[in-house]
């Protein structure tokens, strides 16, 4: 099966192909300005080249479905959406913070904790198995203190992500590691992507939503109601 994947949610605009879950193209770029709707369509015509394939041999599109920005999501879901409708073929979404884990799995660490930024002091986060990928704790928005996490100060964790570099002023976790390196990428969406294509486990294209976790907060100018 062939399958578009997309990964918008963060700095990393990220389009990949694959044939299951053999990797066939991955074309990426971390940008501080947020270029997804510059470069999203020219990295899938750029995958698509690569991979030796056309818009009409997909069988799928795979969407990083957040939480993170949320105009990368819009942007993300609105080409995907665009797609499986001119094509007619399903949309499959997978959350995001699983792509962070993904290179992880199996290393010497009891848990692994992505957590993407979502300004001031607050984190979208989950909680993962370091050896299994399970997820012990939900997708949520955490609030980060000195208190936050402390009953798990005991664990060897890993924690990754653009907000790891807060959490590692703030959290009191003696045995955890942080790296700010690692952002969602659209490479670590097939093997979820094909799970979910073998059991059907589609979403309604025309209903279908990001996982925002919460609402758009945008500049308000002022005179202005």
């Amino acid at each position: 099966m062939k399958i578009l994947h997309l990964e918008t949610s963060s700095k990393n605009c990220s389009v990949a192909i694959s044939d299951g879950k053999e990797l066939l193209c991955l074309c990426e770029e971390l940008s501080d300005n947020y270029k997804q709707s510059e470069s999203l369509h020219t990295f899938v015509e750029w995958a698509l080249e690569g991979a030796n394939i056309t818009l009409r041999d997909l069988d799928a599109v795979s969407l990083g479905m957040g939480p993170g920005s949320y105009t990368g999501l819009r942007i993300g879901a609105s080409a995907a959406k665009g797609f499986c409708f001119g094509l007619q073929i399903p949309l499959i979404a997978v959350n995001s913070l699983e792509t962070m884990i993904k290179p992880f799995l199996g290393t010497d660490y009891d848990l692994i904790i992505p957590m993407v930024d979502a300004r001031r002091m607050e984190v979208y986060t989950a909680i993962y198995d370091g050896q299994s990928g399970k997820e012990e704790q939900p997708t949520s928005a955490l609030v980060l203190d000195e208190f936050t996490l402390n009953n798990l100060s005991d664990k060897k964790i890993l924690i990754v992500g653009d907000g790891a570099a807060k959490a590692k002023d703030i959290l009191n976790l003696p045995n955890a590691e942080f790296n700010d390196s690692v952002y969602p990428s659209a490479q670590y969406l097939t093997d979820e992507s094909v799970r979910k294509f073998n059991a059907g486990e589609f979403e309604d294209v025309a209903y279908f939503e990001p996982l925002y976790l919460k609402d758009f907060q945008g500049v308000k100018r002022k005179g202005v109601n």
